[in-house]
């Protein structure tokens, strides 16, 4: 592994270079896997073919806890799901649970609010385990609030 920032050989799992002291990943002039010089928005490395991964901007990272807690506790609304950007799965959720809201004035309401809170359960418990672990924007989410 090498430093993309300096080019300085690296042991792997290191999260800082100890010759120029940036961050693993936080600077692209160099490919970590190889060390051949790259440049800026460069995706594939043309010396040894790895891609190069993008550095994730910490402050754009949502939360795994907070996305797992509005999915248990007001999940049927699709709350999660707008906070992690899924808008589509989000308003799906929202307009079922608002028609079996209006449909339990007939008796047959109760089905669609039973799905929608198996569904928000089951995506709550994969969100706990990190099963899902991107946002709609590929980001990964951070393990803390």
């Amino acid at each position: 592994m090498y430093c993309t920032h300096c080019q300085s050989p690296m042991e792997n799992g290191a999260a800082i270079c100890i010759k120029c002291g940036f961050a693993v990943g936080t600077d692209r002039r160099f490919c970590p896997f190889c060390g051949a010089p790259t440049e800026p928005g460069q995706a594939v490395c043309t010396s040894c073919g790895n891609i190069i991964p993008v550095p994730v901007d910490k402050s754009k990272q949502r939360s795994r806890m907070v996305a797992g807690l509005l999915a248990l506790l007001c999940g049927v609304y699709g709350v999660h799901n707008f906070y992690l950007g899924y808008t589509g799965k989000a308003v799906t959720q929202l307009v079922l649970t608002v028609c079996g809201i209006i449909g339990s004035f007939f008796l047959i309401g109760v089905l669609p609010i039973l799905a929608v809170s198996v569904w928000t359960l089951i995506e709550g418990i994969l969100l706990f385990t990190g099963k899902i672990d991107t946002d709609a924007d590929g980001i990964p989410l951070k393990d803390t609030f």
